[in-house]
């Protein structure tokens, strides 16, 4: 660790899949010292694609962390997946870090995963640099990126480096602060760098670029404005000031180009992330609740950046081991010590806190101070009883952070063990997998006794498929990928429920009203109260209000969990020696049964966002079969030589679709899908299901 968190930088590497995201990350470990080979996705090389799974596909799955030095600054970067059905990974990550690198590929341009990380970056307000990359591809246009960031992402990109040439033809970048040609020699690896002047074809271009730097950072900075208007020359350390204070504002995104393949244009990025994007003490103190206000206390709590504070954490991501699980932390606040304990106020727990260690993807190496200061991001062995999103903190100054929300999953399917005698084992796998991955779930079926997983898409089960085999050593066999539907209730309703009985002279009695109606929620289901405070023991209320979000998670009248539904608990007639907790929860079970078959309930589809990119004559043929499934066709665009074709479509009409665009395309069109609502089913799909 620095002496100073002011030199600490907590950043991500995102994107859509194949922009180059674990190049350049690979790229930053090697020209910052920290690894001595460099790594090629290709061969399964990397650093960060470390898994077997990752280094066999090509791509990313697991947000790696990985700590270099650059200049002054400790950079801690988390490399994420670009691929949609791994999207938490990259939620999880965005939730504690403090910047981010976002990088596009110059001949694809914006891409569908590119505006979700985006959007991403904006719900965590997370400031951002932008790299356009793969300038040495044929059909790289570095403008035609530019202003799809400006118009897709509604950026605010300003440019620092342009570039020399492009495609075959790209030789170099441009520098606009030092105004100086930079050529990277591929000989060294990118290592050593050729600073000259701008060559004379590029000139006129370089002082349009620069003056354009120079609006953007006036429109900032009123001292500026005033010396640029007269004509004064103004230094890099003054643009540096202005561009920095604007990026942590979100104001704009200082942008850079290059190709990580070709060892070009790396270096100006590290710069940028030293520069420009924010150390800890530039972020706002996280804000949480206190769950034991003492009288007169607030609940609400912050916690500053700073050890003298009490110690809070964020628990983001925990991976297994055959020994014990490592939990990935940000510390926000305070000093985490090993040997020490941590409350988990979610649970009322206090958690061991046995080891720390440094994360170097998969690698790690014991913390020697054992501690690690606010600001750090640490892997920590010892907590039990924890899940991701979990706060650690202080035992006497107690905190709940806001934890992760994570999408509802689309796609499920039966495994079975080869044997009954691993069915304990798959059992105790399943939990493990779903402890680490928060958009995996698994659960037995109370109608087959199946055991049913369920996850983000195809390539997610599929890959938590071999997991299995390879990690657990177990061989399942699969079903067939089924669509996860939801239900919803289409008219507000009120119903009670009553429970009377007695036995061997005593009485049990309870009678619960609820109103259950239409509600748009990110949570799936709400659950309110309507009673006055101090109208009857909190705890009769949690019993009920617990068994209502029970209910409502075992399913409406078809037996899928409910979704974009309010339930409020209108009133409970309680009677003093009579009303049990079995009497509460029986009463309230039957006061939703009832609202749910007057409610008017019907079925939700998971619908999603897809976009084919494809060659013109075959647009045509990938159009007419999207028709057939259903789709609606949003609109396409030229994007260089290829046209691009948004659309919204039911999952279940599109299982099989990467084989099926291939053989309509002569395997030349590629295309990504990303859950984006739950919509209304057509009727004809419930008659499938039920003949």
């Amino acid at each position: 660790m620095p002496a100073s968190t002011e030199l600490i930088r907590n950043i991500g590497i995102v994107a859509h899949i194949d922009a180059g995201k674990t190049t350049t990350t690979e790229r930053i470990l090697y020209y910052a010292g920290a690894s001595h080979r460099m790594g090629q996705v290709d061969e399964g090389t990397t650093q960060t694609d470390f898994d077997p799974e990752e280094a066999k596909r090509g791509i990313t799955i697991y947000s790696a962390a990985v700590t270099c030095h650059w200049k002054d600054c400790t950079i801690n970067i988390i490399d994420t997946p670009g691929h949609v059905d791994f999207t938490a990974e990259v939620q999880r990550s965005l939730r504690v870090l403090d910047g981010a690198v976002v990088v596009f590929s110059a001949v694809e341009g914006v891409e569908a995963q590119s505006e979700t990380v985006w959007r991403q970056a904006d719900e965590f307000q997370v400031p951002r640099l932008c790299f356009i990359n793969k300038m040495d591809r044929i059909g790289a246009d570095f403008d035609r990126t530019l202003g799809q960031v400006r118009d897709r992402l509604k950026g605010n990109p300003v440019v620092l480096t342009i570039p020399i040439g492009a495609g075959h033809d790209f030789k170099g970048i441009v520098d606009l602060l030092q105004m100086k040609a930079l050529y990277f020699d591929r000989e060294t690896m990118g290592r050593e760098i050729e600073v000259t002047d701008i060559p004379e074809d590029m000139q006129e271009t370089a002082a349009t670029w620069r003056s354009r730097l120079l609006d953007a950072v006036s429109m900032l900075d009123d001292d500026i404005m005033t010396a640029y208007l007269e004509g004064e020359e103004i230094s890099a350390d003054e643009i540096n000031r202005v561009l920095r204070a604007g990026t942590l504002a979100r104001e704009l995104q200082p942008t850079y180009c290059g190709s990580s393949l070709d060892y070009c244009g790396v270096q100006p990025v590290l710069d940028g992330v030293n520069n420009y994007l924010p150390s800890p003490l530039d972020v706002p103190p996280v804000e949480g609740i206190n769950p034991k206000p003492k009288k007169g206390e607030d609940e609400h709590a912050i916690r500053k950046v700073d050890v003298d504070e009490p110690f809070a954490g964020l628990i983001f991501k925990i991976a297994a081991d055959k020994h014990a699980d490592m939990c990935f932390v940000r510390v926000y606040s305070g000093v985490l010590k090993s040997g020490s304990r941590a409350l988990n106020p979610r649970t009322g727990r206090k958690e061991l806190i046995s080891q720390l260690w440094h994360i170097q993807a998969g690698h790690r190496e014991k913390i020697e101070t054992d501690a690690v200061e606010a600001g750090g991001i640490v892997g920590v062995i010892g907590p039990k009883d924890v899940v991701t999103g979990d706060t650690l903190c202080d035992q006497k100054q107690p905190i709940i952070l806001e934890s992760i929300s994570f999408p509802e999953t689309v796609i499920s399917m039966a495994v079975e063990p080869d044997s009954s005698a691993d069915r304990k084992k798959l059992e105790d796998a399943l939990l493990q997998l779903a402890k680490q991955d928060p958009t995996f779930k698994a659960k037995v079926s109370d109608e087959t006794g199946q055991t049913i997983i369920s996850g983000m898409g195809e390539l997610h089960l599929e890959v938590l498929r071999e997991r299995l085999q390879r990690d657990f050593n177990l061989n399942v066999k699969v079903h067939k990928p089924r669509v996860s539907y939801r239900e919803t209730v289409q008219k507000p309703v009120e119903a009670e429920g009553e429970f009377s009985r007695t036995t061997a002279g005593e009485t049990q009695f309870a009678r619960v009203r609820i109103r259950v109606e239409p509600f748009e929620t990110e949570r799936g289901v709400e659950v309110d109260s309507e009673l006055t405070p101090g109208e009857l023991p909190k705890e009769q209320i949690r019993i009920v209000l617990e068994t209502i979000q029970e209910a409502a998670q075992s399913g409406g009248v078809v037996g899928y969990p409910l979704m974009k539904v309010r339930f409020t608990l209108v009133s409970i007639d309680f009677r003093e020696g009579e009303t049990t907790e079995e009497a509460l929860r029986a009463a309230t079970s039957h006061a939703v049964q009832n609202a749910l078959s007057e409610a008017d309930v019907a079925l939700l589809e998971p619908v999603m966002k897809l976009e084919v990119v494809t060659p013109g004559e075959f647009l045509g043929n990938i159009q007419a079969d999207l028709n057939t499934r259903h789709a609606r066709i949003l609109g396409s665009e030229p994007r260089g030589h290829l046209t691009s074709m948004a659309a919204e479509v039911p999952l279940a009409r599109m299982f099989g679709y990467s084989t099926l665009v291939r053989s309509l395309s002569q395997g030349r069109a590629s295309y990504s899908m990303e859950p984006l609502k739950y919509d209304l089913a057509p009727p004809s799909v419930l008659e499938e299901m039920f003949g």
